[in-house]
């Protein structure tokens, strides 16, 4: 019987299924599929989205909430453009309805550090390979200054 601990709540999570989907992965499929259906809705908005992404990001525990409101600045200042949603119950920011961005928090799959990446219909093309996902502790001044290039260039039309 599990204990309700951190630690077991974590192992729960990132335990595969017979499936072959964690259970943090089958909510987070799940979560899409209420993103679809409600995206659908007549007289859903995107002050509806901006919202439900913003919620997103508070329930957040401190670690990731603080890098997520420090993303979620970043884009709205490089890309404002952008609209901010959510994407399988993560921060994510679309153009057109096609998500460009998103930030996966760290505690939602039980992973050490959090990220923030790209789609493929990013522009970050760059030869043959190029990296789409950055893992993210924390966020200096340089790394602001990076991460603000890669949406320049991931927005770009």
């Amino acid at each position: 019987m599990a204990d309700g601990t951190a630690a077991t709540k974590k192992a729960d999570s990132t335990k595969r299924s017979t499936s072959g989907f964690t259970a943090a992965e089958r909510a987070a499929m799940k979560e899409r599929s209420a993103e679809l259906r409600s995206s659908g809705r007549k007289g859903e908005k995107k002050a509806d989205e901006a919202q439900a992404c913003l919620d997103k990001i508070a329930e957040m525990g401190p670690d990731d909430r603080s890098l997520a409101e420090r993303i979620h600045a970043i884009v709205a200042e490089v890309a404002p453009d952008l609209d901010s949603k959510t994407w399988y119950g993560m921060p994510a920011y679309a153009r057109d309805g096609k998500v460009i961005c998103f930030f996966k928090p760290a505690e939602k799959f039980g992973a050490r550090y959090a990220t923030f990446g790209f789609s493929d219909v990013a522009t970050l093309d760059d030869g043959h390979v190029w990296p789409t996902e950055y893992a993210v502790t924390r966020l200096t001044d340089a790394d602001i200054v990076e991460f603000t290039k890669l949406i320049e260039r991931a927005t770009r039309h």
